[in-house]
């Protein structure tokens, strides 16, 4: 078994508004000035909803459709699919994964079977939680780090018919489009009433083919997003 998630820290390598967690010791063990009282030990936490690794969904991007609770557990076991590009990201940062590398992957593997989870390995996780690592802005501060690209989502999307889609970068979108406010790949996947995962690790650990994954995470009604925990069952 792989667990495939980042760990929550009080600063996260995300968008500005999204880097600052708080957690407030509400009671204590013994008694205390600053708790509301003692017995046991229990905390506030305040965080946004996109925190560390968590779960898109629909309603995140695209206004009317689902949220959080809205998912159904079907869609959260399933097939993992690994698309192995580390390799290609240590020679380009601003790498896209095209079709030929996910017919390539097929090629190898077999064909990736409806309802599966696609997940793309950069090997990006390993900057975390270095925020300015995660970024790589160039002298201009332009992003550079690794994204997916419109064809190859349509293909895995409207040809594979897959369930779900993940990644270790803080966005679906390449860093030079999102250093624009352009979120187009993520609004596409969200568009199209499936949800994704961001900010995955330790994808060196399981195989390209033959794992079953597990997204978990609680279900607050209505809400746009938030922490999931997500691991692989490996063969």
């Amino acid at each position: 078994m792989s667990i495939l998630r980042t760990c929550l820290r009080p600063v996260s390598p995300s968008g500005p508004a999204f880097r600052t967690k708080h957690a407030k010791t509400i009671y204590w063990y013994e008694k205390r000035p600053d708790t509301l009282g003692a017995l046991f030990f229990s905390e506030l936490f305040t965080h946004v909803g996109q925190w560390g690794t968590h779960v898109d969904p629909p309603a995140h991007f695209v206004k009317g459709l689902r949220t959080v609770d809205q998912i159904d557990l079907k869609e959260m076991i399933l097939p993992l699919v690994v698309i192995d590009v580390h390799e290609e990201v240590a020679k380009n940062p601003d790498y896209t994964l095209s079709i030929e590398r996910l017919k390539k992957w097929e090629e190898d593997h077999s064909q990736i079977p409806s309802g599966a989870f696609v997940a793309m390995r950069t090997d990006w996780s390993k900057h975390w939680p270095d925020a300015a690592k995660m970024e790589n802005k160039d002298a201009h501060g332009v992003a550079h780090y690794p994204g997916w690209s419109l064809l190859t989502l349509k293909y895995l999307y409207e040809g594979r018919k897959i369930t779900a889609s993940r990644h270790e970068t803080t966005d679906t979108d390449p860093g030079i489009a999102t250093n624009k406010d352009d979120y187009s790949l993520e609004t596409y996947i969200l568009s199209t009433n499936h949800y994704q995962i961001e900010l995955l690790t330790n994808l060196d650990q399981v195989p390209e083919s033959g794992a079953i994954v597990v997204v978990s995470f609680p279900k607050p009604k209505g809400a746009s997003g938030f922490l999931a925990r997500v691991f692989a069952i490996v063969p």
